[in-house]
Formats: structure tokens, C-alpha cells, sequence
């Protein structure tokens, strides 16, 4: 049921929005970074919310673009030293997964309407390194649903170059998921997940010995970015409508004295 826990990347909260005409449904995008120190590392929060008008569940999602700031240097983190392989994950899941090689987690709820009634379903998120494909960084989506009904779910994502004031997009392309007969696909309403250290464990040999460590996480720039941190994402659905959001994670404050 839960293919369609996705990013989108992600992925939290100072949040703006803006629709298109096309789509009666509007998403707002939340964004944190934890710890919020200039000149050190952090880890990325994320997720979005999708509302239908007058409390309907709104149509699936069937993709997810999410940009972040350029002033993030996520290539230079020691997050995903590892890699998994999609058979892997899909045969033992995360546990089965290189320590080293993940990347964050999270949380996703769907909705189905059924009758009268909206069915809710929570699924646990996983998120892992795995081969780069044609140069540009991959991860795998993990979801784990358990009740109603109990469904492990893996899609790809990728990581793309973005045109300023961007310095990159995450895009996952989501596919459909059937869910109970006679009823509609499996609709995500929310998500959240983080990208970094926070709450990771990687492992290294010490003296003969295998240590924990918790990684670096993805550095922030010497100086705040007028305006602050800067993210946006647009999500497309299954009825072909589309909306964008955007949102910004001001400057620390700055301590004196």
C-alpha cells in the first residue's frame, strides 16, 4: 500500500505556499536544520502536508521534487559510506543494509476513502545510500506499513544539480499503489524524515576493534544567506494537476556579548 510514502526528500518550520490554478489540493512544505550552527554540521529535516478542499482525501502522488539551498555542502558530509543494493533492502530490509550506509528517517501517513470513512495508515521510513546512477547520488525510500495493512515498500530517488539560488533537487518518481478492492489508490498525506547524523550510528575499525561513531553531518556556510535557508518543492498527481511549495529556515540568531 505504501509506495506512494515518498519524499520527497523528502523530508520539519517556517513554511509559504503557492498552488496552481490546475490543483484544487494545496501542500505545505516544512524545513529544519538541527543543529542550526554556522560553520558546522547539521542534519536536514523535511516533509510537506497535502489537504484536499471540504476534508475529501485528495488524488495520489506520483512525484516529488525538492530543492535545497546552495549554501548546504552536502557533498562534502560523511553520510553514505556504504552502499545498498535494492535487492537487499526489498529481501531483509533496513536491518540487512551496511550501517554505514544510511541516511535518515522518517514518517509517512496515507489515506484511503472507503465509503463514508477515510482509512489512515502510518508507515516507518527508511533511507539509504545505494549505486549512483550516471554520475548522480542515489537513495533508496523504505516504507514500512503495519496496520491496516502490513506492507514494505522500496523507490529510488535521485539527487540533480539546480539552478541558483539552488544548489540541488532530490526527484522520485512515485508509483501507483492499489489498495483495497473497489476503493481508490493509496493517497499520501504527510511526510516527514531527516537527512543526517541525527539519530545515526556508523561503524569503523579501531585497533582491531569495531567502533560507533556518530558521522559528520552536512556543513553549513560561514555566513546565513540573505533571507535565510531557502527550499522548495512541486509534487504532481495522479489526476495530472500539480502544486508547488516553498519554505525558508531563517538565520540562527546571532549571540553577543
Amino acid at each position: 500500500m505504501h509506495r506512494t510514502l515518498g519524499l520527497l526528500a523528502a523530508v520539519g518550520l517556517v513554511a509559504g505556499v503557492c498552488g496552481t490554478t490546475r490543483a484544487a489540493q494545496s501542500v505545505t512544505l516544512h524545513a529544519t536544520l538541527t543543529p542550526e550552527r554556522l560553520g558546522e554540521g547539521t542534519t536536514i529535516g523535511f516533509g510537506f502536508q497535502i489537504a484536499a478542499p471540504d476534508g475529501r482525501v485528495p488524488p495520489p502522488l506520483t512525484g516529488v521534487e525538492v530543492s535545497y539551498p546552495v549554501e548546504l555542502g552536502f557533498a562534502l558530509s560523511e553520510l553514505g559510506l556504504a552502499r545498498c543494493s535494492r535487492g537487499t533492502i526489498e529481501a531483509a530490509g533496513p536491518e540487512g543494509c551496511p550501517p554505514n550506509s544510511l541516511m535518515g528517517y522518517g514518517t509517512a501517513l496515507a489515506e484511503i476513502p472507503v465509503g463514508p470513512e477515510i482509512l489512515r495508515e502510518t508507515a516507518h521510513v527508511t533511507i539509504v545510500r545505494t549505486t549512483e546512477q550516471s554520475g548522480h547520488l542515489a537513495l533508496l525510500i523504505y516504507a514500512d506499513g503495519e496496520t491496516p495493512v502490513s506492507a514494505q515498500i522500496v523507490f529510488p530517488g535521485l539527487v540533480f544539480p539546480a539552478a541558483p539560488p539552488f544548489g540541488g533537487r532530490l526527484e522520485m518518481s512515485i508509483p501507483l499503489v492499489p489498495s483495497l478492492p473497489e476503493a481508490p489508490d493509496v493517497a499520501v498525506v504527510q511526510f516527514r524524515s531527516t537527512l543526517g547524523p541525527l539519530h545515526l550510528r556508523y561503524h569503523e575499525r579501531v585497533h582491531g576493534r569495531v567502533v560507533q561513531y556518530e558521522p559528520k553531518g552536512i556543513p553549513l556556510p560561514n555566513r546565513c544567506p540573505r533571507g535565510g535557508f531557502r527550499f522548495a518543492a512541486s509534487f504532481s498527481f495522479q489526476d495530472g494537476s500539480h502544486s508547488n511549495a516553498a519554505t525558508v529556515v531563517p538565520c540562527p540568531s546571532v549571540r553577543r556579548g
